[in-house]
């Protein structure tokens, strides 16, 4: 066993046949036992591995040696790894040493072999793991080389939405009757040409657009765009788009978490950023309707109806042409951070647009700083005959034919554009159902009033016969303007002690107006009203918000007490002063169509309110006076 383990030695670092290390001359019972000691550390380290180590413990010398304590303290520095040993142990020491040596090995053995088994393990498990990375770098590839396989599911869901496609209906009636191009929009001639001024330009303006229900307005501003783009100095684009929404959807959400109109930010933890950004806990920013419409038009429907706080933020994109993103989650020196999403934190969206909002309610709606940086176009209501040539148009698109006074009679219902093509698409239908010649008439439009529960929109009618103490007043409701009936009537009564009863819901302003009237007819007639007792009355109860009944209250008063007819083809609106001066009032150009739409046809205006009313619109007689006795000319049948 001695001399193999020094032949191994030898072998190893002379490659020569010849012996280096000496053999000892007795072996005794004590240089077996180490003997074996070396030769098992030689099985466990291996003879090479042996010698290095003993190099390195200045256990060499001590390794070539005779004395057996030289060669047990060799092996203790090899395998305590401590040059620093010694002395060797004597003779007496050297049974206890080799007891010590012989624990110390059965300790490093086994902790060897536990060590080779998790090493063995680690090994195992990192090549399982790297063949893993290597599987799925290899199913990477084929995923972008080929997409993935359809499951059964997914191809059923697929065939479904496909089947799905293959079904149309035909296109809504509303999208086939639609004006195709501007001079398909009736009635608004005016408005749609300042409309065209305002946007072929090279500096277009922003625009808010007034205007009742159905009159075409969003078509008005879509087919203008469509007008000016091939124009040589319009700022559009071809391909300019038209982004369209409604402001009655569009709401301010405090937490800046969702906005469709300006754009959000999805943090990466509660709101769900894309996966490769939210692996990487980098917020997503995602642009909204002002960055869709970047180049081209942004129109809100009901803009009216959007929140203040959002108009204030709208009006913030206005001026800097840029959306602008915030979130507690970006860090700008976060090397993870993708430049576009850097790009949209630090510069901002594009949002370079024209705005141009439509509302059916009035101007107080809108932000005051939002209208001072737009334009103010007002469409117009449609009268009955814009109504006739609206259906008699879409009857020639639908290709049938309307008996005699259908077009009048759906000019009834509605002072709608939209409506009335919805009327006669019903009419329609039913003219299918029935057979026979294809023709829409008046008993189907009734029938379809009947049915949509629809009643006549104008049911105060002029006529040509004059009337004692009735008279017809002027209102107006948003952009829609009608006639107030307003009648009075008086019984003789003690002198000084009569009583005047004015319906309280008519408003107080109206009632003040009733004294104001009393004063001028004293002063006109001679004639206290005390000495009467006077019932006025506004038919239908109606409020009137306003003074503008005055001079038709001073009429009706008047010929109550006189006698005297008032013409009933003939509408009055001003505000009656105590020296009986008409004062001008607000609305009389939606007024006039209100007249129009109940046979007026001569309008009495105050002298200061000429300048808002064309001559001859709609085809009225408009007679604008200062003065009660003025207007008394055109309104008495005979001279008071």
């Amino acid at each position: 066993m001695f001399k193999k383990f020094f032949g191994a030695i030898k072998r190893t670092f002379s490659g020569k046949e010849t012996v280096v290390f000496p053999q000892p001359r007795n072996e005794t019972e004590i240089d077996r036992e180490i003997s074996a000691l070396y030769s098992i550390v030689i099985d466990a380290m291996g003879s090479d591995r042996l010698v290095l180590q003993a190099g390195k413990m200045d256990a060499l010398r001590f390794l070539r040696s005779n004395d057996p304590g030289e060669r047990i303290l060799a092996l203790r520095r090899i395998l305590e790894e401590n040059p620093t040993l010694g002395p060797p142990p004597s003779k007496s020491e050297i049974p206890d040493e080799i007891v010590k040596l012989s624990e110390l090995m059965a300790d490093i053995l086994a902790r060897r072999q536990i060590e080779d088994k998790i090493d063995r393990k680690v090994n195992e498990k990192l090549e399982h793991d790297h063949q893993e990375y290597v599987k799925d770098i290899r199913l990477q590839i084929l995923r972008e080389e080929k997409p993935d396989e359809e499951t059964p599911h997914e191809i059923k869901k697929r065939e479904q939405l496909e089947k799905l496609e293959s079904v149309q209906l035909t296109q809504s009636v509303m999208e086939l009757l639609r004006p195709k191009t501007l001079d398909e929009i009736i009635g608004q001639e005016r408005a749609v040409k300042s409309l065209r001024a305002k946007l072929a330009s090279p500096y277009p303006q922003h625009l808010i657009l007034y205007g009742p229900p159905g009159v075409g307005k969003t078509t008005a501003a879509r087919l203008v765009l469509e007008a000016v783009k091939p124009l040589e100095y319009s700022p559009f684009a071809k391909d300019a788009p038209f982004v369209e929404t409604d402001g009655t959807t569009l709401r301010w959400d405090p937490r800046d978490m969702t906005n469709p109109l300006l754009g959000s930010v999805h943090d990466p933890i509660y709101q769900g950023a894309q996966k490769s950004l939210a692996d990487s806990g980098v917020p997503e920013p995602k642009p909204g309707l002002v960055t869709e419409a970047h180049g081209g038009i942004l129109f809100i429907d009901e803009i009216g109806e959007m929140d203040m706080m959002l108009q204030n933020k709208l009006l913030k994109v206005l001026e800097d042409k840029r959306a602008f993103f915030e979130s507690a989650y970006y860090d700008p020196t976060d090397e993870r951070v993708p430049a576009y999403v850097k790009m949209l934190f630090e510069n901002g969206a594009p949002a370079d647009f024209v705005l141009i909002g439509a509302t059916t309610r009035d101007a107080s709606s809108i932000n005051p700083a939002l209208r001072s940086r737009c334009a103010e176009i007002y469409f117009e209501p449609l009268t009955p005959a814009h109504i006739i040539e609206i259906v008699k148009n879409a009857a020639e698109k639908l290709q049938v034919s309307l008996e005699d006074g259908v077009a009048e009679t759906i000019a009834e219902y509605t002072i709608e554009g939209r409506k009335a093509i919805n009327i006669l698409a019903d009419a329609y239908s039913l003219a299918l159902e029935s057979g026979g010649d294809f023709q829409i008439t008046k008993n189907q439009i009734y029938e379809v009033a009947q049915v949509s529960r629809l009643f006549q929109y104008v049911t105060k009618k002029a006529s040509s016969k004059a009337i004692v103490g009735h008279i017809f007043g002027l209102g107006v409701s948003g952009f829609i303007g009608s006639v107030i009936e307003i009648e009075a009537m008086v019984f003789p009564a003690e002198k000084g002690k009569g009583a005047i009863r004015f319906n309280e819901t008519a408003g107080s302003m109206a009632k003040d107006s009733v004294f104001n009237a009393a004063s001028v007819l004293r002063q006109v007639t001679g004639k206290d009203i005390h000495d009467f007792d006077v019932h006025i009355n506004v038919i239908g109860g109606g409020n009137i918000d306003g003074p503008s009944a005055g001079t038709a209250i001073l009429s009706a008063l008047i010929s109550a007490v006189t006698g005297a007819k008032i013409r009933q083809d003939v509408a009055v609106t001003g505000e009656i002063s105590l020296q009986g001066r008409v004062r001008p009032v607000g609305g009389v150009f939606e007024k006039a169509y209100g007249a129009k739409q109940a046979g007026i046809k001569t309008l009495i205006i105050p002298k200061e309110n000429a300048k808002d009313i064309p001559r001859g619109h709609l085809g009225l007689k408009i007679h604008a006076v200062e003065t009660a006795e003025d207007a008394f000319k055109w309104i008495f049948e005979d001279k008071i």
